[in-house]
């Protein structure tokens, strides 16, 4: 789990962050599956039935079938905040870019100042300026053809200055998801909140006017108790119905059909079954994804094969549902008293990726900022062991990333 500083005083430093329903009671299937089908029942026709929404754009249709497709035979290294935050502080190209000579496959986004409460749209305003610098970015990286995801640390509903149960009383934490389902205190907030994230997707266009497809990962890591979504919480069928809630109402009410949703818990989890505890079921899900720091956290080797373990489970239930299968975050912090690991990304994380037929499409770093970094810069000692993984077979940079947006013909 990385740390993110939510301190309205200090809200500018927090932007280089240091570490990081209207459910209408679909039949879905929520429980493991043992057999998985044949991915070649995916062709580009029927595309559109795989996914949460049948109505979405043909850009957004595209980027799932060649996310799919492409996770049989490599996966996309991508990091937040990729465009502006920097080890060091030395602006310029990405980090990934200033170390490997190529831009990242996939850049990494946060709605957070985008639907913060003092964000009032006017250009003077940082939080505003934020949004226009996200927005901005999330284009440039479309124009590259770059695929985009966004996580959302929303923050409670009471106070709205902190997303970590650390920083709330007793009594928040116990009440303020409940609170924002459908008859909730703050279901209000909710909605208000998510009007502003249908209004930021739904102006996300390229240079011709046509939108731009973004994944959006809602309610992350929410088998930990960091975050006021939290295990802890909720119950399952509470998250459920908050997950679902948010893909209805965006799709549905909002009319927005440029979003990939993402389904991703942090590492707790050892079987399908409790990996599926807290699953909205297929109807609301795109790509099924993970968290994972802790099993990375110099655990050589054998933390090694434990995310390895965890991401078979990801992708094989990706096959069975044909979903898109990703590791959401990850990463290994190094600053002045926590030294790189050897071979860390071309021994220990290529290996959790690829072994035993695992099949992703997609790895985030989180980001880096002016005392430590997840991804190294030239300068560093560990430089040469992030070019080797990234130049591995199955592993791509921009480079050599396909086109994501048109259907193969």
């Amino acid at each position: 789990m990385k740390k993110i500083s939510c301190n309205i005083a200090s809200i500018c430093l927090a932007f280089f962050m240091a570490n990081c329903s209207s459910s209408d009671d679909k039949q879905t299937n929520t429980g493991p599956i043992t057999n998985p089908v044949e991915e070649e029942i995916l062709t580009k026709e029927n595309t559109a039935t795989f996914m949460v929404d049948e109505n979405a754009t043909a850009e957004t249709v595209a980027l799932f079938y060649n996310l799919k497709k492409m996770s049989k035979t490599k996966f996309a290294i991508g990091q937040q905040d990729a465009f502006n935050s920097f080890y060091n502080d030395i602006s310029g190209d990405s980090d990934i870019k200033k170390t490997t000579g190529h831009d990242p496959a996939l850049l990494g986004s946060d709605f957070m100042f985008i639907t913060d409460k003092n964000n009032n749209g006017e250009a003077s305003n940082w939080f505003h300026q934020q949004e226009v610098i996200i927005t901005d970015d999330v284009k440039e990286a479309y124009s590259k053809g770059m695929i985009n995801i966004f996580s959302w640390h929303l923050r409670e509903p009471y106070n709205e200055e902190t997303f970590y149960t650390d920083d709330m009383t007793a009594d928040e934490k116990a009440t303020a998801f409940k609170s924002i389902l459908p008859g909730g205190e703050n279901h209000q907030w909710f909605k208000l909140k998510l009007d502003k994230v249908a209004e930021v997707v739904g102006n996300l266009k390229d240079n011709n006017g046509k939108l731009i497809p973004v994944i959006f990962r809602p309610f992350h890591e929410f088998d930990g108790n960091w975050f006021w979504w939290g295990a802890n919480f909720c119950s399952p069928d509470e998250y459920k119905t908050a997950f679902r809630f948010t893909v209805d109402y965006l799709k549905n009410t909002k009319g927005i059909h440029n979003i990939l949703y993402a389904f991703a818990p942090d590492n707790s989890y050892t079987t399908s079954t409790n990996f599926l505890s807290r699953y909205p079921g297929d109807d609301y899900v795109d790509v099924i994804g993970m968290d994972n720091y802790g099993d990375f956290d110099n655990q050589g080797q054998a933390g090694s094969d434990r995310a390895n373990a965890k991401l078979k489970i990801v992708s094989d239930l990706a096959k069975a549902k044909v979903k898109i299968a990703a590791l959401t975050e990850t990463g290994y912090r190094v600053t002045a008293s926590n030294l790189p690991i050897t071979n860390w990304f071309s021994t220990y994380l290529y290996h959790s990726l690829t072994a035993n037929e695992v099949e992703v499409a997609f790895v985030m770093f989180w980001n880096n900022n002016n005392d430590g970094y997840y991804v190294p810069t030239p300068s560093t000692s560990n430089a040469s062991d992030f070019t080797s993984f990234a130049s591995k077979p199955k592993a791509t940079l921009l480079n050599t990333l396909p086109n994501m947006y048109q259907l193969p013909q």
